[in-house]
């Protein structure tokens, strides 16, 4: 959404446009701005091809996608559930604006069908709501990575969603988790060590401290993310490593999606 450039970079291709690009076999990407969508929206519903070549009225257009309140908020959420009802594709998956924005975004559609009561617009923002509020068909999927902020505000999205909207949270993801570095089997031998520290000698007390360090980076991680698994309403957590060396991460991901979504 609004060509962060993220999905471009971890797919380690060109920057997106908003013209959907086929970057794989049957894998298609593109980067949304607030402006072409109003452009499309206009070609597609008001029926004028031309609005792109009109120069003061586009600029104006430009204007009132990103001044008006709730406008552009529609016009994103609008983008993606048209893919969805044209079945363009098997599955539509958006990287979406940051936490402070994705309710408002995901809920536009609900509250202009409640400001609008007749009309196209009221018409439109109803099969917009309907594909939103759908499980079947929708679901927010959350990233966080395992420290106290992101976990705060993860948890406080969490909330907003359950409160606010019917929107279903299909999955948590949990982002640059710190490796689990010992079995359990070994944590006894690592605790006798650790007591040797103060009288350990010198060539020693550097390991044990980065020792110390891995599994304090653990144990807190674990901590925020019990306590994520918790306000997502998930009795079972699963710690999953990935790191460049393991191989192509997303394919890794993509993989593990697949397991799951079966």
């Amino acid at each position: 959404m609004d060509e962060k450039g993220a999905v471009a970079n971890a797919l380690g291709v060109e920057p997106l446009s908003f013209e959907p690009r086929e970057i794989e076999p049957l894998l298609y990407a593109m980067g949304m701005t607030t402006e072409d969508s109003l452009r499309e929206y206009i070609r597609l519903f008001v029926r004028n091809p031309l609005v792109s070549t009109l120069g003061p009225l586009a600029k104006t257009l430009d204007f009132v996608a990103n001044a008006a309140p709730g406008v552009k908020e529609i016009l994103a959420i609008g983008k993606v559930c048209w893919e969805v009802r044209e079945r363009h594709y098997d599955l539509v998956v958006v990287d979406a604006e940051a936490t402070g924005h994705i309710v408002a975004q995901i809920e536009a559609p609900t509250i202009l069908s409640g400001l609008v009561q007749v009309g196209v617009i009221r018409e439109q923002s109803t099969w917009m709501r309907d594909i939103v509020h759908d499980a079947e068909q929708t679901g927010v999927v959350v990233v966080a990575t395992p420290e106290e902020m992101p976990v705060v505000e993860t948890i406080e999205l969490l909330d907003r969603l359950h409160s606010s909207s019917p929107v279903d949270v299909a999955a948590v993801i949990a982002n640059r988790v710190p490796p689990k570095v010992f079995k359990d089997s070994d944590m006894p031998a690592i605790a006798a060590l650790q007591a040797l520290l103060p009288t350990a000698p010198p060539a020693l007390t550097a390991p044990l401290e980065l020792v110390a360090v891995a599994l304090e980076r653990r144990a807190r991680a674990e901590h925020h993310l019990y306590a994520l698994a918790a306000a997502a309403q998930r009795d079972d957590i699963e710690f999953v490593v990935m790191r460049e060396k393991d191989g192509d991460v997303i394919e890794s991901l993509t993989q593990d999606f697949a397991v799951e979504l079966s």
